[in-house]
């Protein structure tokens, strides 16, 4: 079975939006895009690459995929031209080779090599990839998806990138709609910038406890008692 890996650049506060670029995706208002530039730095940068080296194909909200489609076709790959860089010529050629999955409400013109549209029912296309043999299913950005992800609970390993910024306002990557689940921290690092590398894989159900007396106070059962008003 193929594995659906949401990654993602977050700040503390949560948000996910527009982290390369000003440009990238300034709607309702957003003004810090290329939050991540600053901080990024040669051990973010192995950890991307990292993520990018074992085989996977991408899973994309149809606002992302445009962002990728004017950027990474077009990205220059030969050594001798202007504007390359090592790195990001890697990651332009292996997301030109792989296949892109899309989800979209409409039904848009996918000119990028290798890319196909989902479903009208995403979650249920999603869960027939992912009963398929292949490479696992990898995100970028896509907060409307991830949205969706979560809330179907679909998310078998989550890879994020924390970063020491709050943004106060943005779209976010976990919303109202996430089921709860419980995961279990497989990997981490933090880079000299101060961005914490998580890895974790899905765990099971949401475990519980308690600190509270075995037999509480009068003054604990009257604190519970307003809390039913």
């Amino acid at each position: 079975m193929r594995k659906i890996i949401a990654a993602a650049f977050v700040s503390l506060d949560g948000v996910m939006q527009a982290p390369g670029a000003p440009e990238e995706d300034p709607t309702s208002g957003f003004e810090h895009g290329g939050w991540l530039v600053p901080h990024f730095d040669e051990t973010t940068g192995a950890a991307v690459d990292e993520m990018f080296a074992r085989p996977f194909d991408l899973l994309l909200g149809r606002k992302t995929y445009d962002i990728f489609a004017a950027h990474w076709p077009h990205f220059p790959t030969d050594p001798d031209a202007e504007g390359y860089d090592e790195l990001n010529a890697a990651i332009a050629l292996r997301f030109d080779a792989i296949t892109k999955y899309v989800a979209s409400r409409s039904q848009p013109a996918l000119d990028w090599q290798n890319s196909e549209l989902l479903g009208p029912d995403v979650p249920a296309a999603l869960r027939e990839l992912k009963r398929q043999d292949g490479p696992d299913l990898l995100t970028q950005g896509s907060s409307e998806l991830l949205q969706t992800l979560l809330a179907e609970d679909l998310v078998d390993e989550l890879r994020l990138m924390i970063f020491p910024i709050v943004l106060g306002k943005g779209k976010r990557m976990f919303g109202e709609g996430a089921q709860p689940a419980g995961f279990r921290l497989v990997k981490s690092a933090v880079s000299p910038s101060g961005v914490i590398i998580a890895a974790y894989e899905r765990a099971g159900a949401v475990e519980t406890g308690s600190f509270a007396m075995e037999e509480p106070t009068q003054a604990e059962l009257e604190r519970r008692a307003k809390l039913e008003d």
